[in-house]
């Protein structure tokens, strides 16, 4: 299976803002459950929506380590960079029923499997989100033993990415390459532009199917001034990048340092939530519990996201593999950035920045490698 939509030749039209509910329609009609970006309980979340008029205009966010804000801005719709959570949640679920099974006195009978998945539209994908999916593509998708419940969902996904046009303090998607433009791999991107009080969106198809949702939508050719005005205001977002990360021989750099003394450092202040797991867009880890009703008669098999911080989760026989907090962010951060390209041939950091924000002690994951960085220059 392609990591992404079939490539077409790219070409640019305008959609007007007022038209962008048409959009939303197109899609609704052609069957999606379009989810996109809603501002609820003071965070941008993804939720099915029915109509433009739900998506976070007006609002944009304020991020620092272990700091979120939303406040009013301008009049543009996609004024935020990245919310709690990520797409992640819809294609590996948080929880998902791998089969229900009945006791029917002489054997147990698989009853129900996963539920089915059905046909979503994912609307205003940030491109280090995409690339996050790109990745979590090599994790369930490739091998002998690809995963049926996320495949079944990834196919029936419809991509509608927003170029970024402003980034967050705690973003560093330039250094890992992942952003702030997609290039490939969405079935429609649109580049919002609010300038000189013309409101558009310039917009191309990265798919046969985007190029078929596109032509039933109001759109016209774009004009040159336009398509300079889309790319002007991209490059804004590398210029207002809040943190960078120095990726070169990254993994090298970890696999010799694992006695760093930062390690011991960065231990004292986390406090082993997960909550970097949790609200990271590549994370993987699960684990399985089976629940059985009281009376015996039934039973279930679920399937829910775990975190390498639970000290549970390296539990073998005889005890827990990672027992100390300086162990497990430890085996986090150099799977994250370092062995991580052994297994899939990739970072599994997209810059996004959220590890960053959603810290409750504020821990900057740029930061720790520039500390290990520097310990290991002035020691060499």
């Amino acid at each position: 299976m392609s990591a992404g939509p079939a490539s077409v030749a790219l070409k640019q039209v305008v959609l007007e803002s007022g038209d962008l509910d048409r959009l939303v329609t197109v899609l609704r009609d052609a069957g999606y459950d379009v989810i996109g970006p809603v501002a609820r309980d003071g965070a941008i979340v993804y939720e099915s929506i029915r109509s433009a008029s739900e998506l976070p205009a007006g609002w944009t966010d304020d991020q620092e380590p272990g700091r979120y804000r939303l406040s009013r801005g301008g009049s543009r719709v996609f004024d935020y960079t990245v919310g709690v959570t990520s797409w992640k949640r819809f294609l590996p679920p948080p929880r998902v029923r791998l089969y229900r099974a009945r006791n029917t006195g002489k054997a147990f009978e698989v009853v129900e499997g996963p539920e089915p998945a059905h046909r979503m539209a994912f609307f205003g994908v940030r491109p280090c989100e995409l690339a996050a999916i790109a990745i979590q593509d090599k994790v369930f998708l490739s091998g002998a033993h690809a995963d049926p419940i996320y495949r079944a969902r990834r196919e029936q996904a419809l991509f509608v990415v927003v170029q970024c046009t402003r980034a967050g303090r705690t973003c560093f998607c330039a250094s890992m390459g992942t952003g702030p433009r997609a290039e490939s791999g969405f079935d429609i991107a649109m580049t919002e532009v609010d300038e000189g009080g013309h409101h558009f969106f310039v917009i191309e198809s990265g798919s046969e199917k985007g190029q078929a949702l596109l032509e039933k939508v109001k759109t016209r050719q774009a004009r040159a001034a336009e398509s300079e005005a889309a790319v002007r205001v991209a490059e804004l977002a590398v210029r207002e990048m809040g943190r960078s990360v120095k990726t070169d021989h990254l993994p090298e750099l970890l696999r010799r340092n694992p006695e760093h003394p930062r390690w011991g450092e960065v231990a004292k202040r986390c406090m082993a939530c997960g909550n970097c797991t949790q609200v990271c867009p590549t994370c993987f880890c699960t684990s399985v519990t089976d629940v059985a009703a009281l009376g015996g008669a039934e039973g279930e098999r679920i399937r829910r996201w775990d975190s390498c911080f639970s000290p549970e989760f390296s539990y073998i026989h005889g005890g827990s593999v990672r027992t100390s907090v300086r162990a497990r962010y430890r085996q986090w951060l150099t799977h994250k950035l370092g062995t991580w390209h052994e297994q899939f041939g990739t970072s599994g950091c997209v810059g996004c920045g959220r590890c960053i924000t959603w810290c409750p002690a504020g821990i900057d994951l740029t930061e720790e490698v520039a500390a290990i960085r520097a310990g290991a220059s002035r020691e060499e």
